[in-house]
């Protein structure tokens, strides 16, 4: 089978959204058209997070905040990959008096990790729920088309922070309505058989402050159990897209957010830019990384003055069919996070009645 009829056959696969819903038709296009995107991006990756299986399966997402956007807006589950597995860190990672990165993006992260490493963070329990409110757009337009970003929207999500298995990851609260986040079962298997546990591919608090806090040993299991970029030889993307994933939508140990930051500054390719704005209107200072094969720029926005995390935005790095250099693909602002004690709980205690 070539390319061209490899990507008929996964769009034939997609799920129709039931009517009842409520999913508007361009909402479902849209989503199509950024999971066909994660496809070729998978293509390339092998065995990215985002696996399709055989026509008789149901398609599966990866919790995480690209994954948890489309379940937003497909009747999918999230695929339950192997938190130990994946290849080796490859060669030559790390390596310099710097890491990978450029100097001065190691030094800010440097600057952001000590920041991390004093912040005061309550340790969220098991029974609890990670909860992140952010403004974000991404793009409307026509699959495999030119990009339109769209309308900027709210959106919350709540993480379920269970260390055994499940198939109950969090909820999310976007387009007006409650979706469940969910690992999906195959026809024919036991639920109990296809839950996800703690893991790189559903990260806790508790699975997040179990890690290596040594920054080299830290970026070595991420580089070990991180899925994808083996095909493209480009794991340093796959990498740093899966540590943006982690300082986005996660409440991190500060130990831990420490040495996420300065893992990040060994990545090959990570570099630093002066000035770029989240979907709230915020300038800051941005750790990025191009990836070449794409044709994107991926962009994690701080605060100048306090090194807070602001936002994320990925735009053309140069021209392509889709859109001219500098077009932005998706843009995100966090705007809250807390940590609640029940799913569809708003900080302030009320909670409120689903929209589903």
């Amino acid at each position: 089978m070539n390319e061209h009829e490899e990507r008929e056959e996964l769009s034939r696969l997609l799920p129709v959204v039931p009517v009842e819903r409520g999913l508007p038709a361009e909402r479902h296009s849209h989503h199509k058209d950024v999971l066909m995107q994660l496809i070729d991006r998978d293509r390339r990756r092998r065995t990215s997070p985002l696996r399709l299986p055989r026509p008789a399966l149901a398609p599966a997402l990866v919790a995480g905040a690209v994954a948890v956007a489309l379940a937003a807006g497909l009747t999918v589950g999230i695929g339950a990959g192997q938190d130990g597995g994946g290849a080796a860190a490859r060669p030559g990672a790390g390596r310099g008096s710097t890491g990978g990165g450029s100097r001065s993006a190691a030094v800010t992260l440097g600057r952001i990790a000590a920041v991390a490493l004093r912040t005061d963070v309550t340790p969220v329990g098991e029974d609890q729920f990670v909860y992140v409110r952010s403004r974000t757009a991404d793009n409307e337009g026509v699959f495999d088309g030119p990009v339109k970003l769209g309308k900027l929207r709210e959106r919350q999500v709540w993480f379920s922070q269970r260390e055994e298995s499940t198939i109950d990851v969090g909820l999310i609260r976007e387009y007006g309505q409650d979706w469940p986040i969910e690992v999906g079962v195959p026809d024919g298997t036991d639920p109990k058989d296809a839950g996800l546990p703690a893991g790189i591919e559903r990260p806790t608090y508790a699975w997040l402050a179990s890690l290596p806090t040594d920054p080299a040993a830290l970026l070595k299991l991420l580089y070990a159990r991180t899925p994808g970029g083996e095909d493209d030889g480009d794991r340093d993307q796959v990498v740093f897209d899966r540590i943006g994933d982690l300082i986005g939508e996660q409440i991190l140990p500060s130990a831990t957010a420490a040495a996420i930051y300065r893992a990040a500054a060994r990545i090959p390719g990570v570099t630093e830019l002066p000035d770029a704005v989240d979907a709230a209107g915020r300038h800051g200072i941005a750790i990025a990384r191009v990836d070449t094969a794409a044709g994107t720029r991926t962009e994690w926005i701080f605060d100048r003055t306090t090194l807070d995390y602001l936002g994320e935005r990925t735009v053309f790095s140069r021209d392509t069919k889709r859109g001219r250099k500098g077009a932005v693909l998706f843009t995100s602002a966090v705007l809250e996070r807390a940590v609640v004690d029940k799913r569809g709980q708003e900080p302030s205690g009320r909670r409120r009645v689903s929209r589903s």
